[in-house]
């Protein structure tokens, strides 16, 4: 048997805990945990139940990502320089607990900034420190109280290589899709650039998407894992590790100050 859980962010981890007592494999909406110890406790819990458990990061089965994590581990782009990013996206209003800080864990932080995440933990793995700012400019009257709706999130690692993920809510409510998501990688021996969602086909009033169904390549990959009783990327771990930088971007807002990832 296996789930998948859509909940409010809140409610992930008693909904994992609950599927990895009863031996039922998971793929979990992102972000896998609101908290940092609630995600460590699912992952532990489905590895002591021998279950899968998979985090929802669809844009990882994009063609064009696996093209990035082929292009970097080939040399094909040389030795990264740096990476820029944007995951930005209307006010998710149609449901009231997204920007409820409470059922969600915060804002524009929390809900654009691990799809990326996800991206650069595949192509560079963990970062070593991580800061951020955030803001309530954009629908201030609209989003949840202390919901940030603005942010930019800025990636160490140990390379020395910077990457930045600008996690916003910040498309308008008449844009033709719910947002979007690019990635520029750098590197001495070329450059490569993604836009996620760009493959359409407009006019006087449609948008249509064509070609890759990144949802339906992570639901194949779960159920093919759930199969063979392994999970493949993204993983809990993987889900966890997107959560602690998440962690230490909230901290970073709150301090001011760069958060060293090994003390989230």
């Amino acid at each position: 048997d296996a789930i998948v859980v859509t909940s409010a962010n809140a409610h992930h981890r008693e909904l994992v805990l609950e599927a990895a007592r009863r031996g039922v494999h998971v793929l979990c909406e992102k972000p896998l945990a609101t908290a940092v110890a609630d995600a460590e406790e699912m992952v532990a819990a489905c590895r002591e139940a021998g279950v899968v458990l998979m985090t929802a990061f669809p844009v990882h089965f994009s063609p064009a990502v696996q093209a990035l994590r082929g292009a970097v581990a080939d040399g094909t782009l040389g030795e990264i320089v740096g990476l820029t990013g944007t995951n930005n996206g209307k006010l998710p209003a149609g449901r009231d607990w997204f920007t409820d800080v409470e059922l969600a864990g915060g804002g524009s932080l929390v809900d654009h900034t691990v799809h990326l995440a996800e991206i650069l933990d595949s192509v560079l793995g963990e970062p070593e420190s991580v800061h951020a700012v955030s803001n309530r400019i954009l629908y201030a009257d609209r989003a949840g109280e202390g919901a940030e709706t603005g942010g930019l999130v800025t990636l160490t690692y140990a390379s020395g290589v910077v990457a930045t993920i600008d996690c916003s809510w910040s498309m308008p409510a008449d844009a033709p899709t719910w947002g979007g998501l690019t990635l520029q990688a750098l590197g001495t021996g070329g450059q490569l650039q993604i836009d996620a969602f760009a493959q359409h086909v407009g006019g006087p009033g449609q948008w249509l998407p064509y070609g890759t169904d990144f949802d339906a390549l992570l639901l194949d990959a779960f159920l093919d894992a759930v199969r063979a009783g392994e999970a493949v990327e993204p993983t809990g771990e993987v889900g966890l590790r997107t959560v602690r930088v998440v962690a230490a971007a909230q901290e970073s807002v709150r301090t001011g100050q760069p958060v060293a990832l090994a003390g989230v």
